[in-house]
């Protein structure tokens, strides 16, 4: 077969449709064609691939997003600083536009005075401010950076003379703390996280629910127990608060503690009958030892401003208040009036707390409270 024929074969080895079949010579018998086999005779068209279908587009994947690593916690200056954050950048804006471009004279000092007053120092501090500032400035430029300096001087000075530690001395077993305060003040919370650092020190401790009008109060104390390990004195709602001291002082002795915590109802200041019933308790706990209680802490609120003046005053009187706790230096607190508090009564400010955690509540330092609420 020749190359033309060999190039008319179809696709499958058939001629393809119009084209001629060669010439056969006569002499040649033309054999009737085999029957082509089946297979050959049917013409099978092979179904055309089915193209693959596209995979279907891969989403991209991004990569997953970071996590954000949980903040640092911040360190006790750091909290402390936030939580005098209202007073302080008070203080510091009333400084920066008093004393822009102006020469520090009469108008200027009462301005500062004013503006010292209205963050709750009070008045006697504010006039020790302005005095030292005026020795040898009188009439002469002064930067804002200056002025905040001698501020945190002075307010570190009104204050180093009340910052104790509450010591518990080895010659009482129990030693008894009482402590008192209004409604919300955070007595109760502040007793859990008292009771948590002395256990911590390896001391023994013994809790009284002495809230018997709050359900909630000694609720909140049996978790605080619960946590702690100490032992927790509680009675029913309504039971009666100076009985449950008593009981709980008695207690205390039998399981050798080295420190009994007392909670006692909140209750104003101006409420005869309830400051009445204080003293009672005060009155049961001698009956059983003379010298208790030996500390009387009051719990001030640092949001409350210029009624906690009147706290103490009340508290002191009635009750014996020997030194002072401040909680809620949370940002929105009023924390000048501690100083105002220290010129006034020199009473000792044990400790300070800003915020819910147990470490949340730490032994006061006059330098660090200064430098929070003067220094931005």
């Amino acid at each position: 077969m020749s190359d033309k024929s060999e190039k008319s074969r179809g696709l499958f080895g058939f001629f393809r449709r119009g084209d001629r079949a060669p010439e056969v010579p006569p002499e040649v018998p033309v054999e009737p064609p085999a029957e082509a086999p089946a297979e050959r005779l049917e013409q099978r068209v092979e179904p055309a691939p089915v193209p693959a279908s596209p995979p279907p587009p891969v989403a991209a994947v991004e990569p997953p997003a970071q996590v954000p690593e949980p903040p640092a916690k911040l360190g006790w200056f750091q909290r402390l600083k936030a939580g005098l954050a209202k007073t302080s950048a008070r203080l510091s804006d009333d400084i920066s536009s008093i004393f822009t471009k102006r020469k520090l004279d009469a108008d200027t000092l009462q301005d500062l005075e004013d503006s010292l007053i209205r963050a709750d120092l009070g008045v006697e501090t504010a006039m020790r401010i302005t005095e030292a500032l005026s020795k040898g400035r009188f009439n002469k430029e002064i930067a804002p950076d200056e002025v905040r300096a001698v501020l945190a001087a002075e307010v570190e000075r009104v204050l180093t003379p009340v910052a104790h530690p509450l010591v518990i001395g080895a010659q009482h077993r129990p030693h008894v703390i009482l402590v008192v305060g209004v409604n919300g003040t955070g007595k109760t919370t502040t007793i859990g996280k008292m009771a948590k650092k002395f256990i911590a020190e390896g001391r023994t401790v013994t809790i009284a629910a002495g809230d018997t009008f709050r359900a909630a109060a000694i609720d909140q104390l049996k978790v605080w127990g619960e946590r702690t390990g100490a032992e927790v004195i509680a009675r029913s709602v309504g039971a009666d608060s100076a009985g449950l001291a008593y009981d709980a002082l008695q207690r205390a002795r039998e399981n050798n503690s080295d420190v009994l915590l007392i909670d006692t109802a909140g209750r104003l200041q101006n409420k005869q009958a309830l400051m009445d019933e204080l003293e009672k308790v005060l009155r049961v706990l001698r009956k059983l030892e003379p010298s208790a209680p030996h500390n009387v802490l009051l719990v001030l609120d640092a949001t409350t401003g210029q009624n906690a003046l009147n706290q103490v005053e009340v508290f002191k009187e009635r009750a014996g208040v020997t030194g002072l706790v401040m909680t809620k230096l949370d940002g929105t607190a009023r924390g000048g009036i501690l100083v105002a508090i220290s010129a006034k009564f020199g009473i000792p400010v044990h400790a300070i707390g800003v915020g819910e955690g147990a470490d949340d509540l730490q032994p006061f330092d006059a330098g660090e409270f200064a430098r929070a609420i003067a220094l931005s």
